[in-house]
């Protein structure tokens, strides 16, 4: 068995030639993920993005879906500190507990240098397949967005499957925003300029919010955010034949995620689970939905995108056609990642009135 501190210090040279590597010329780039571009379904895969996926599968790191969740957190947290960037600056970083269905849950408001009060917010919601991640693995991307679209965030560490299955998530994410919206004067936010955004299944806790916001009565987002959101568990859509295996999120890891959110077969109908498959999306905040090209999860998102457009709800939608899932947590890793977060936080910053 390699020494743990030996392994540590292998894992740290290999995130610096990541960083070197990814920031050569393309064509060095291109020659170095195996000479030619790799091209699906009328798109070419950026060339940091196959060189980065060559890395991670000369690496031999295992795929979640192989691991425990409680092993796959440990990897993940891991792996996230290894290649996040330094920490940009910020006016204030606190960490708060508000109050949710099943307890406390932990969150972090991030105040970027200034901007005076009442400042406009973002509630985001963490990626990871309602699984993984946390506070820490998207510290870089919230740090990011607060200090690009000049607005506060409230970063939410809802409660995480298998141990709280759908839709524990779901309430916690709805009980955050609420909690915002009540509380906007005490966090130094406006009331009326409050946004919910989030990454792949973030995205879907964001869209669900929206509609539960509606449904339900009482507050409404100002606008949502969503990258690569998660949309439909009831089916699988076509980019998922196209783009299952090989492009960093597989069919397998959706599978695994699924399998342990979802406490049966019924609830992939819930549009609580599904907003796609919800009735009517009328009334819902304005939209910017990212996707990426080459991500089983495209063709639902940019469904999900369609149908907001159909119901009159103002959305722009925007396929980054050469990244794959995940970019929002690629930020130190890419260019066309930084670039492709830049145009969401100047749409965000437009939306909320700067």
């Amino acid at each position: 068995m390699q020494d743990a501190a030996a392994l540590g210090v292998r894992e740290r040279v290999e995130a610096r030639l990541a960083r070197l590597l990814l920031g050569l010329p393309v064509l060095l780039q291109r020659l170095l993920a195996g000479g030619r571009a790799l091209r699906r379904d009328g798109q070419t895969l950026e060339a940091e993005t196959q060189l980065l996926l060559r890395l991670l599968a000369l690496s031999g790191r295992r795929g979640f879906e192989t691991l425990t969740p409680a092993e796959a957190r440990r990897e993940l947290a891991h792996t996230a500190r290894l290649f996040a960037g330094p920490p940009r600056p910020m006016a204030r970083v606190e960490l708060l507990a508000l109050p949710g269905p099943g307890g406390p849950v932990p969150a972090r408001l991030y105040l970027p240098l200034g901007l005076a009060a009442p400042r406009p917010l973002l509630v985001y919601f963490h990626g990871g397949g309602w699984v993984l991640c946390d506070l820490d693995t998207h510290d870089e991307p919230c740090r990011f967005l607060a200090a690009e679209a000049g607005v506060a965030v409230l970063s939410v560490d809802y409660r995480l499957a298998p141990e709280h299955r759908f839709p524990a998530a779901v309430e916690d994410a709805l009980a955050a925003f609420r909690f915002a919206s009540d509380q906007a004067a005490s966090l130094g936010v406006d009331a009326g300029r409050i946004a919910v955004g989030g990454d792949s299944a973030g995205g879907n806790l964001a869209a669900v919010v929206s509609q539960l916001a509606v449904s339900e009565g009482g507050p409404r987002p100002a606008f949502q955010l969503l990258f690569y959101p998660v949309t439909d568990l009831s089916t699988k859509h076509a980019s998922y034949r196209l783009f299952g295996e090989g492009f960093f999120l597989t069919e397998q890891q959706m599978d695994w995620y699924r399998g342990h959110y979802l406490p049966d077969e019924a609830a992939a109908r819930d549009p609580r689970a599904s907003p796609l498959v919800a009735r009517d999306l009328a009334g819902l905040a304005p939209a910017y939905l990212a996707t990426a090209g080459f991500d089983p999860l495209r063709d639902e998102g940019e469904a999900y995108g369609a149908r907001l457009r159909e119901a009159g709800v103002p959305t722009t939608l925007r396929r980054h056609a050469g990244l794959v899932h995940g970019f929002c947590n690629a930020l130190s890793l890419g260019r066309r990642a930084r670039e492709a977060m830049g145009e969401a936080a100047r749409a965000l910053r437009d939306a909320l009135g700067h």
